[in-house]
C-alpha cells in the first residue's frame, strides 16, 4: 500500500518536520509539569492549545506534501493506484477534520 520510504513527499522536510515535533514532544512534557505542579488550569488549557495548534501544522504539512507528491505522482499513471491513492487522502482528511 506504501511506496519505499524515499518517494514520500515530506522527505525534503524531514529535518523541519521532526525539529516541529520535538517541540512539541517538549510542550507536552511542559503539560505534564505544569498538572504535576497543579498550575492554573487555564494556563494549562493555553498549552494544550499550542501544542494542538502544532500538530494541526504538522498535519496539514504532511497532507500538503501527501497531495503535492504521492497524489500527483499516482494520479498521472491513471490506473487502479490513483484511485487508491485519492481515496487514502479522502480518508486522511476526514481523520483530521474529526480530530
Amino acid at each position: 500500500m506504501h511506496d519505499e520510504h524515499a518517494g514520500h513527499g515530506y522527505i525534503g522536510d524531514k529535518d523541519a518536520y521532526l525539529k516541529r515535533l520535538r517541540r512539541i514532544e517538549g510542550q507536552v512534557r511542559g503539560l505534564q509539569r505544569m498538572v504535576e505542579q497543579e498550575q492554573y488550569c487555564i494556563d494549562i488549557l493555553t498549552q494544550v492549545s499550542a501544542v494542538t495548534k502544532g500538530l494541526q501544522a504538522v498535519s496539514m504539512g504532511l497532507l500538503e506534501d501527501h497531495l503535492g507528491h504521492c497524489v500527483v505522482d499516482a494520479a498521472r499513471t491513471g490506473d487502479a493506484e490513483a484511485d487508491a491513492k485519492v481515496k487514502e487522502a479522502s480518508a486522511a482528511i476526514a481523520r483530521l477534520l474529526r480530530s
